[in-house]
């Protein structure tokens, strides 16, 4: 996909508050600092758009970005990050468990997890509950620049086992540095957003 356009649209914490224009969106799940805002910089080939921040947990509103006038990307608050208290975490849940479940436009759940280590508990979590309410999932293993190549296949075999990987879903490998997998993932976002 050739992106010709890419702007920040809005910081939303309520559904009066999301676009309205009824585009597509793909949401971007993951842990505090899995690297989102590098997934979404390195999709729409733009050094900053989204925010990258050495500090976890930065972004605490569903963050929308419309791409090329035809979706959106909505990176949602990371999760796991410790330093946040209980009950801010708890709105965050609240927040993206209404998103995910009551957004018409809602295509496809982008499962961000990094590919050097085993999916944490929170992703597990994040993965079954995006299976039970029958939520599209594709898992996208980033940092795949940071393991020998000819490790792939055996961090591939852990994040499947690990999730309890089902084979109706995706998995792709990411490398927000080099590039890989990103023309292999915009195909899959787009099977998903020009179903007729």
């Amino acid at each position: 996909m050739k992106v010709n356009q890419a702007e920040f649209v809005i910081s939303a914490v309520r559904p009066e508050q999301y676009p309205d224009d009824a585009l597509p969106e793909i949401a971007l799940a993951g842990r505090s600092n899995v690297g989102k805002s590098s997934l979404i910089n390195r999709l729409i080939a733009r050094k900053n758009l989204a925010r990258t921040s050495s500090t976890p947990g930065k972004t605490q509103h569903l963050n929308y970005y419309r791409i090329n006038d035809e979706i959106y990307f909505v990176d949602v608050p990371g999760y796991g990050y410790a330093k946040v208290s209980k009950t801010q975490r708890a709105e965050w849940g609240a927040m993206i468990e209404r998103y995910m479940l009551e957004r018409v436009g809602l295509k496809l759940v982008l499962l961000v997890v990094d590919l050097r280590h085993p999916p944490s508990k929170d992703d597990i979590s994040m993965y079954e509950w995006l299976q039970h309410y029958n939520r599209p999932i594709c898992v996208v293993a980033t940092k795949a620049d940071k393991i020998p190549r000819s490790r792939w296949q055996k961090h591939i075999k852990v994040v499947k086992e690990t999730l309890n990987f089902r084979q109706e879903h995706q998995l792709v490998m990411f490398s927000s540095e080099t590039g890989m997998g990103k023309d292999e993932l915009w195909s899959i976002i787009q099977s998903y957003t020009h179903e007729t």
